[in-house]
């Protein structure tokens, strides 16, 4: 059974939401099969983060809705990214060997490299936010970062896996060029879009495209490829450096 039609996106929703979904059956590549289903999810994400900061404006100010669009951004993925963001950060920023890397970044237990990287990030998205005035055509940032950083994340999945076993290599075996040219297709009609009306939009994917090279770079050196976490510290730090990109003083 394919899984590139309508069951491919319950299987990304289930996959990067929690969200309620349609119970889709297991097929082997059925998750990289769903790929071209990742930014129409990230764009699902977006619509919801902006009526968040819509609503939590007009009630309580600027800067509790911007803690409340993190709040909300966090729960809506279940902190599936943050959770490989904080294994990343113990494992790539230790100094140990390659194999000892991966193994710490297996642990379920959170070193302080974690926590750091975790409040640090948090912090730098709210403040983001917080700089995106409810209404204002910057504010479509909301919508475009978690929708490029899946994006990211497709194209970071392509490069080679540090381990045969896990998320990350099981997801990239499924990959093709075509689905992630059919996957391009709604991030660059969105981020025409988004030019229109505030060009620092051209920036901020520019910022986001650089920090999933940082991330890459930082792997590769470290444990010599990707892997599951590495996918969702790529997601975290593109959605960061996106906001940030079109953050206004």
């Amino acid at each position: 059974m394919e899984t590139g039609g309508v069951n491919g996106f319950w299987l990304a929703l289930g996959f990067l939401t929690t969200l309620p979904t349609r119970r889709v059956p297991y097929v082997e590549g059925g998750l990289g099969r769903s790929a071209a289903w990742f930014p129409v999810i990230g764009l699902l994400i977006g619509v919801l983060l902006l009526l968040m900061q819509a609503a939590a404006a007009l009630i309580f100010g600027p800067g509790v809705a911007a803690v409340l669009v993190v709040v909300l951004w966090a729960m809506l993925t279940g902190g599936l990214h943050l959770d490989g963001l904080a294994d990343c950060c113990d494992g790539l920023l230790v100094s140990a060997p390659r194999e000892r890397r991966l193994e710490i970044m297996r642990d379920p237990r959170v070193g302080s490299f974690a926590v750091t990287g975790l409040v640090l990030v948090l912090l730098l998205k709210a403040a983001a936010v917080f700089s995106l005035r409810a209404g204002s055509p910057a504010s479509l940032a909301l919508v475009l970062a978690p929708l490029w950083a899946r994006w990211w994340i497709l194209s970071t999945a392509r490069r080679p896996p540090a381990r045969t076993d896990g998320l990350g290599s099981s997801f990239s075996a499924a990959l093709t060029p075509r689905l992630l040219g059919y996957a391009l297709v709604l991030p660059l009609a969105l981020l025409g879009i988004g030019a229109w009306f505030d060009w620092r939009s051209l920036v901020a994917v520019v910022f986001s495209g650089l920090a999933c090279l940082g991330v890459l770079q930082l792997a590769q050196a470290r444990i010599g490829g990707i892997t599951g976490d590495v996918l969702g510290a790529v997601v975290e730090l593109t959605e960061v450096a996106f906001l940030v990109g079109m953050a206004r003083p």
